[in-house]
């Protein structure tokens, strides 16, 4: 049975004060994690070893950097790489966003450098793909997710690829209000496990979870997490609300 997972985004948000007391806000309740369910906090960098420590005791709950370098080390002047955050006991990363990708030019190729070192040290990568405004508009949405996992995904093994978590985010759906339709969510998580089946068979597309990551909100997460191969979501502004992420947290099938 795959993993049903909430995953939050913080991206560049809170103080350090507001990061503790928004984790102990929504530590404090016992949501009562199923097995096949995992919370994953995404947070700044400073922050990873404070909310490391807080759910360190905790089952199915674990903390992820938001980003990782590509190269293992060196020269790379306010880089984080791999190699650290596996020294600090941190076992998730994003890569991909669209963010990373829109704003400091992050390509494929990249992403399959970074989606190597990470699986070399035994942190899971949250793949982040998804089409902008202009794609979706266009129509052509699934060839440009689906080459977005063909070069960035598909040199690696079945045994390997099983190890990635996959976000689809709808550019145009990210901080706009907008949200995809359940069935526009379900007919793109659908097809990109289609095409992960095409590869590697259906078995192994059937283990990857697949999130959505398009304003996932508390009052559309039970619809949107409903949808058979919608398996959680990456959210964003939703998750800086304890009331709203315990929310989200619940909305898990």
């Amino acid at each position: 049975m795959r993993k049903q997972i909430a995953a939050a985004n913080w991206k560049m948000n809170l103080t350090y004060t507001e990061g503790q007391q928004l984790l102990a806000d929504i530590l404090q309740n016992d949501l009562g994690s199923k097995d096949n369910h995992e919370v994953i906090f995404a947070v700044p960098f400073p922050y990873l070893i404070m909310a490391k420590e807080k759910t360190t005791a905790l089952k199915n709950y674990f903390i992820a950097a938001q980003n990782c370098s590509n190269k293992k080390s060196g020269a790379y002047t306010g880089e984080v790489s791999v190699e650290m955050l596996d020294s600090i006991k941190i076992k998730h990363c994003i890569i991909g966003h669209s963010e990373r990708r829109e704003y400091f030019g992050e390509t494929n190729e990249m992403l399959a450098e970074k989606t190597n070192l990470l699986l070399e040290k035994g942190l899971t990568p949250i793949f982040c793909c998804g089409e902008p405004l202009e794609i979706r508009e266009a129509g052509t949405q699934n060839e440009y997710v689906a080459r977005q996992l063909k070069e960035s995904l598909f040199h690696l093994s079945a045994d390997d690829i099983k190890k990635v978590v996959i976000a689809y985010e709808p550019i145009w759906a990210i901080g706009t209000g907008k949200t995809a339709t359940t069935e526009q969510a379900q007919e793109i998580h659908a097809y990109l496990r289609s095409v992960i089946a095409d590869q590697y068979g259906a078995e192994v597309a059937d283990e990857i979870s697949i999130l959505y990551g398009g304003s996932v909100k508390a009052n559309n997460a039970n619809e949107l997490f409903s949808c058979p191969d919608v398996d959680g979501g990456l959210v964003g502004g939703a998750s800086l609300v304890a009331i709203d992420f315990i929310e989200i947290i619940k909305a898990l099938s």
